[in-house]
């Protein structure tokens, strides 16, 4: 049997499989579309082969292993960029093995890579009152002004991610009681949050502001009408970031970006005794498990388990069953 090239593959998987079968994200598919632009100027830059002469052969356990490598040690990329690279490729090589069975072989050498560990870092988050602070920072009188002041409160309120405030529309905001907003996630996934009045009066005072009715027309928007892109929120945060930091630097980190304000509502919600499968819905995470980050990274949160442990002891000890034991084990390789 003639065995089909790379480049046949390729197609199909980009222009068939990841938006229409597997309904992926356009961010997604860029990404995956990055790992293969990297992979290939890794080919080329080794000699190992021409982008236009690429057999299924090239697509090796050993010049994948050497190109995660390259990208680490040649281009300084993060143990998260590689791993995400090899993502791409291991879903490749599994829409490939199920297309293809006669090129199994070859994809189980890419399945058999493991992703790298990295060091886990300290979630950043801002405190109750740097949030309340940074709200001030914005010229409400401005169009502008509240339009970074509409923006900032939305990201925080809703601790929505920096695409799906980039994707809102004005009918995905529903201003009435309670006030409410439509966010489109990760694989299309669909949840609505509620927002305060509070929040909800500010976008309405931007919008009718910046003349925006349309229900198709983008919330957030740059001098040209045009949908903010993913450096233009950074930059507005960063901006009133740098402005409060002056003011009040001890609370705030050397550089704030988008997540943070997410990041710093699902600790606020979890210090105020919200369980943790709330939170996941509210920020559209898959698993419970990605959520319980935010009840590790807290110090006067573990403080509370460890008491919340203490109160179940009792003066008469019992000898524990082994199902016990593994319940234990498990509790405190979750919440210490």
């Amino acid at each position: 049997m003639h065995r089909k090239e790379l480049s046949y593959y390729l197609t199909s998987f980009f222009t068939e499989y990841l938006g229409n079968e597997a309904g992926l994200s356009i961010n997604t598919i860029k990404s995956y579309r990055d790992a293969f632009i990297l992979f290939f100027k890794y080919l080329e830059e080794a000699g190992i082969f021409k982008i236009n002469k690429l057999k299924m052969d090239t697509l090796n356990v050993d010049n994948v292993n050497r190109f995660l490598d390259w990208l680490e040690q040649s281009r300084g990329c993060s143990i998260s960029s590689r791993n995400q690279r090899l993502a791409a490729l291991k879903a490749f090589c599994s829409y490939v093995a199920r297309k293809s069975p006669e090129e199994s072989n070859l994809c189980q050498g890419v399945f058999k890579i493991r992703i790298k560990k990295a060091p886990q870092k300290p979630v950043e988050y801002l405190c109750v009152d740097a949030v309340e602070y940074l709200i001030k920072m914005p010229d409400s009188h401005s169009t502008q002004g509240i339009r970074d002041l509409a923006m900032i409160a939305l990201m925080y309120e809703s601790g929505c991610r920096v695409q799906e405030l980039i994707d809102l529309s004005v009918g995905d905001i529903a201003f009435r009681s309670p006030n409410t907003v439509t966010l489109t996630g990760k694989g299309k996934k669909v949840r609505v949050i509620p927002i305060s009045t509070n929040a909800a009066d500010i976008i309405k005072a931007y919008l009718n502001s910046a003349g925006i009715s349309d229900v198709a027309h983008s919330v957030f928007v740059n001098r040209y009408d045009k949908p903010l892109s993913r450096s233009g929120v950074s930059y507005v945060l960063d901006k009133y970031g740098h402005i409060a930091r002056k003011a009040r630097p001890e609370l705030y980190p050397p550089k704030l970006h988008p997540h943070v304000l997410r990041h710093s509502k699902a600790m606020h919600l979890l210090e105020n005794g919200v369980n943790l499968i709330y939170i996941r819905d509210f920020l559209g995470h898959s698993s419970v498990t990605t959520t319980e980050i935010y009840a590790r990274c807290n110090p006067e949160l573990k403080r509370k388990y460890i008491e919340q442990a203490g109160s179940l002891i009792t003066e008469s000890v019992e000898e524990y069953s082994e199902s016990e034991k593994e319940a234990l084990i498990a509790w405190l390789r979750k919440n210490i």
